[in-house]
């Protein structure tokens, strides 16, 4: 039986496609394992950060410098991309490819909202706080973690934008399914690495911890 949103093709496809075929499971399989070495990489970045949160030199102190409320307003955003995300898969899963399509640029623009908000948090540190790389330890490893991990946000943004053009192409099969799962795992990782980034490095820094 079809929906108005299914082609006779992706009617027959199993409840989750993306696990339906040893290649596809191999795919899910080899990306967890991806995100593994990821979170090693992450994690090696937040501990350079925790060592070096202090080393201030003479700027500013993440007390001084942050904006709490536009950082919040950023994560809320990109928490709602993370449910559009889950709705995107609950839609493949529905087998229905026009609401898949919307959920997944829903997250696309819910992604480059939340860019948009981080470069021009950073163009406010170095353009009118003068406040770069090079001003601190503490400014560097800053630097590094939030642009490393905005970096694959706009990877994300970029992979998930051709997803949609290949499913519209394509259309939803035993081939696009896999990939675009995988991409819906990334795109929670990234969240979950935010999360992180904002306790550890906003509101541990705001207080002054």
């Amino acid at each position: 039986m079809t929906t108005p949103h299914t082609t006779h093709t992706e009617a027959v496809l199993p409840h989750e496609p993306e696990k339906a075929t040893l290649e596809g499971r191999n795919k899910i399989l080899g990306f967890w394992l991806f995100l593994g070495g990821e979170a090693v990489l992450f994690g090696t970045l937040f501990a350079t950060f925790l060592t070096l949160r202090h080393q201030v030199a003479d700027g500013p102190s993440g007390s001084e410098l942050f904006n709490l409320p536009m950082t919040a307003a950023a994560t809320f955003i990109l928490l709602a991309s993370s449910l559009t995300s889950v709705f995107a898969i609950q839609a493949m899963h529905r087998f229905d490819k026009k609401k898949l399509a919307g959920w997944l640029g829903a997250t696309v623009l819910l992604g480059l909202g939340f860019l948009v908000l981080e470069i021009y948090e950073f163009a406010e540190y170095m353009i009118h706080e003068d406040y770069s790389m090079t001003t601190s330890a503490f400014s560097s490893a800053f630097y590094t973690l939030v642009g490393f991990h905005g970096a694959h946000v706009l990877f994300g943004i970029l992979w998930i934008s051709l997803l949609i053009g290949q499913l519209f192409k394509k259309g939803l099969t035993l081939v696009t399914a896999p990939k675009i799962y995988v991409s819906a795992i990334y795109w929670h990782f990234i969240d979950v690495v935010w999360v992180f980034i904002f306790t550890v490095v906003y509101l541990l820094g705001k207080v002054g911890a």
